[in-house]
């Protein structure tokens, strides 16, 4: 038997449903008689559209473009994958920076103001591409059209002091990397980002790049790397201190710290900076970063490759160009920048230390004084040694990487379980 009620209720269901659905293409054809949008588009569909175009205009890296589509996966999951470009407004990109603000970030942290302006960048450049096929009327961006927009607080960059860049470089010198590292001479690598450009473009540099005979180092794009701008195409100076830590590095003699150098012969071709393991660009190197702060007494993660740019810029403006203050846009030029404006803004620091020179260098023993007990602490640190015993009854010789209970990977059988299933094809 039915239910009358259940009937008339289905029937007025079916009414307004029909209704909306009048209503809906109503409304696009206005849309496109009136407001010239071509067509419609779901948000998803959409997204993976305009992600494919990106790609094929070559303009930007594939890493840059992987943070773009985390961005938009991040729009659709909220606005759902089969929205309507042209319906989200203004009021539902602030409720989606309100969600976003919400969002866990690095280290367990919310997602940062810089972050949340990344997310609407790249949402407004979505809707750009949208407006030039037709999905949206001319002019329609909900991100761009925010009145309140998430500000970042400006603070000064970190970046170290001529003192403190030469105490780093001076534990980069000293530190034994780990077997398992990607990286096996800290030295030169360290040496190299205190004294010329980006983290790019300096573990995709070659070693054609770097001309003894001329004293340069030239950054340009090759198959590891691209360059940022057009402007990053440069060549530096490559100073006294980096051309004697390279001109050792590359002819394969003994290292500095004692290890066995990367090549036992003179190398003339390839990546200046080879990962260990693979042969190929090393795109991370936070561990081997973090070792050197821990032995020069910062904690890890304080340390950064971008600090490096900033300490490098600092230490340039304070440096003499044939007796006379070298010019800011002499130093813009050696950052990669076309103008002056990025050093005055962002990358010039005034410090407490003036360490007026002709070049640019970060040699430990000219900053003993300043640095004393610190530097004497870099130079006799060594690495917690493993708590427990060998079968002979002597103490393991094991030194870093050790648990909670002063243990190394061998004689802490959880870790050593963990790294077997981890591992099952490894020997051992």
């Amino acid at each position: 038997m039915y239910d009358p009620f259940y009937l008339l209720y289905s029937y007025f269901w079916d009414i307004t449903l029909v209704g909306d659905r009048v209503e809906q293409l109503v409304a696009q054809r206005r849309n496109r008689a009136i407001l010239g949008v071509a067509r419609d588009a779901p948000l998803a569909r959409f997204v993976q559209e305009h992600l494919i175009a990106k790609a094929k205009a070559n303009r930007i890296t594939v890493v840059e473009l992987g943070k773009i589509e985390l961005r938009l996966q991040r729009a659709v999951e909220f606005f759902g994958s089969e929205r309507e470009v042209g319906s989200i407004g203004v009021a539902d990109v602030e409720r989606w920076v309100d969600h976003l603000s919400k969002l866990p970030g690095r280290r367990g942290r919310g997602l940062t103001a810089s972050s949340l302006r990344q997310h609407l960048s790249a949402l407004s450049n979505l809707y750009r591409r949208a407006q030039a096929e037709g999905v949206v009327p001319p002019g329609f961006n909900p991100p761009t059209a925010m009145m309140d927009k998430p500000r970042p607080v400006r603070e000064e960059a970190r970046w170290l002091e001529v003192h403190d860049c030469a105490l780093v470089l001076e534990a980069a010198r000293v530190h034994r990397t780990e077997r398992d590292d990607e990286i096996r001479d800290l030295d030169p690598l360290v040496a190299t980002f205190l004294l010329t450009g980006r983290k790019s473009e300096i573990l995709g540099l070659e070693v054609e790049d770097v001309s003894f005979d001329r004293r340069t180092v030239t950054f340009r794009p090759n198959e590891w790397r691209r360059l940022k701008t057009a402007t990053s195409h440069r060549s530096v100076p490559l100073w006294p201190q980096l051309h004697e830590i390279l001109k050792a590095y590359l002819s394969g003699g003994a290292s500095s710290n004692g290890k066995a150098p990367v090549a036992k012969v003179r190398r003339t071709s390839g990546l200046l900076f080879p990962s260990v393991r693979t042969g190929k660009m090393i795109h991370d190197m936070r561990k081997a970063l973090n070792g050197v702060a821990e032995r020069a007494g910062w904690e890890a993660g304080q340390l950064t490759t971008k600090m490096f740019r900033h300490s490098y810029c600092a230490a340039r403006l304070q440096s003499l160009d044939q007796g006379a203050p070298v010019s800011p846009f002499t130093v813009a030029r050696e950052l990669g920048h076309g103008g002056m404006a990025m050093v005055n803004r962002v990358y010039g620091h005034l410090g407490q230390v003036r360490h007026r020179a002709e070049v640019v260098e970060f040699r430990a023993d000219q900053h003993k004084k300043c640095l004393g007990k610190r530097l004497t602490a870099v130079r006799a640190w060594k690495p917690a040694q493993c708590q427990a015993t060998t079968p002979g009854g002597e103490r393991c010789r094991v030194r870093g990487k050790l648990s909670e209970h002063g243990l190394c990977l061998w004689h802490d059988p959880a870790r050593r379980e963990a790294a077997r299933r981890a591992r099952p094809n490894a020997r051992g």
